[in-house]
């Protein structure tokens, strides 16, 4: 059954690419769970930028290198930090992910590990065009703490140059440090709402006021990336960025298609493996890690490398939780694999997880793919006598981002899968 709180995430909808050239069969139901929810939130909205931001807007050429910041700790919000750097480098921005810890490495508040490019002392003294905070706690309070980042951020607003935060981090970094003052209109997680002051706070997805640009959530993270990519790059760039990713709104677009209604029920905590590989769309894996583990699922992502550590598609670091043959050693109740281009290609190769999927179709036990992974289970023979979705070039044909068969349990999704539905059936 279709969880109730399938939007809880999900600003946007996200809509499917399709694999199969036919409709779905007649007893299928269809389900947009983005159509009844509550009021919603104004998308995105502006303040008149500064005379001195917008002529630096429209003086930039669209392809001038344009560098980013994006501080992380221990405890951030690793969707907001991985959807920011992502999207960004998609635009051609070089983003700079710094750890103000001692160390590279960091836990987010999820659970997942990323490496940092570098230190953020080694920052103090560059010029950015923009700093943008992630949120998450305690990771706001840490990036609150760190003297440097202050100093930078601080510097950015004084020198009229692009800064935004989002979730925790415009109350619990941006308020305490000034940089909300002046004719600044903010917003932020609804939590924190209550600490800005109530007439410079507004309920909007993304807010932006001048230099300034703040969010509510990991759910509105692929707005608040992409209002940063229009703003420097312009809003044709901020529309193939948004395409590329499957990130557009369109009410005439279903969310979710089960195929023949499946009640999934479990006696004990779900274990979900996520192979990655060097080249996995590094979102796809976080989005997927990051909102199953809020369900409390236990989520194992397992490198197919023969180092713990893979450097996604867009350049990002994600230490693995455990090689794939040590993980081929236990039962899951859910195989998710994400996509990109020379993952697929990577995960494709490996022995332990071509084993692992074939045992897991014996035993009845579910498995999918988002976005180009599929072609590992098509090519593997797990897609025969299934209803696929998602292939890019005829998505428009098709109103599903997921599709789910009872006969072997597949689970097929595009980049903007929507994965509350996952959590929601596991739980």
């Amino acid at each position: 059954m279709l969880s109730p709180w399938c939007s809880l995430l999900l600003p946007t909808s996200h809509h499917a690419m399709a694999m199969l050239a036919r409709p779905p069969p007649p007893n299928c139901r269809i389900y947009s769970p983005l159509r009844s929810s509550p009021k919603r939130q104004r998308s995105v909205t502006r303040v008149a930028p500064t005379l001195t931001a917008t002529s630096e807007a429209v003086s930039s050429p669209s392809s001038a290198k344009k560098k980013v910041l994006v501080p992380i700790a221990m405890g951030t919000e690793e969707m907001e930090a991985v959807i920011l750097a992502s999207v960004l480098r998609r635009a051609g921005a070089v983003v700079t992910l710094a750890s103000v810890e001692d160390g590279l490495e960091v836990e987010a508040s999820c659970g997942s590990r990323l490496v940092a490019d570098t230190h953020i002392a080694s920052c103090a003294d560059h010029v950015f065009d923009l700093v943008a905070l992630p949120g998450g706690m305690p990771g706001s309070v840490r990036l609150r703490e760190s003297e440097i980042l202050q100093r930078i951020t601080v510097r950015q607003a004084e020198e009229k140059r692009l800064y935004g935060a989002i979730c925790a981090a415009p109350a619990v970094v941006l308020l305490p440090w000034g940089l909300h003052k002046g004719k600044k209109v903010i917003t932020c997680h609804p939590s924190f709402m209550g600490d800005l002051p109530t007439f410079r706070a507004v309920e909007s997805n993304v807010q932006v006021s001048g230099e300034l640009t703040t969010s509510r959530g990991p759910g509105t993270a692929f707005q608040f990336a992409v209002s940063f990519v229009e703003q420097m790059f312009g809003l044709h760039a901020a529309e193939d960025v948004g395409r590329t990713l499957m990130t557009d709104t369109d009410a005439d677009l279903e969310g979710t298609t089960e195929v023949n209604e499946v009640v999934w029920s479990f006696d004990h905590n779900p274990r979900v493996l996520i192979p990655i590989a060097n080249g996995s769309e590094e979102m796809e894996v976080i989005i997927l890690a990051d909102i199953l583990r809020r369900a409390k699922i236990n989520v194992v992502l397992a490198s197919v490398e023969k180092s713990p550590i893979i450097i996604g598609s867009q350049g990002m670091k994600i230490v693995a939780d455990k090689s794939i043959r040590s993980a081929s050693d236990s039962e899951y109740d859910l195989i998710i694999l994400p996509g990109g281009a020379a993952g697929v290609e990577r995960l494709h190769s490996s022995k332990f997880l071509k084993k692992l999927l074939i045992e897991h179709k014996q035993a009845g036990r579910m498995y999918g793919g988002v976005c180009t992974s599929q072609m590992i289970l098509q090519q593997q023979g797990l897609l025969e006598g299934e209803w696929g979705t998602p292939i890019w070039l005829c998505y428009e044909d098709y109103g599903a981002s997921v599709l789910l068969k009872k006969n072997e349990s597949t689970i097929l999704g595009t980049a903007g899968i929507p994965l509350c539905f996952l959590a929601g059936q596991l739980c």
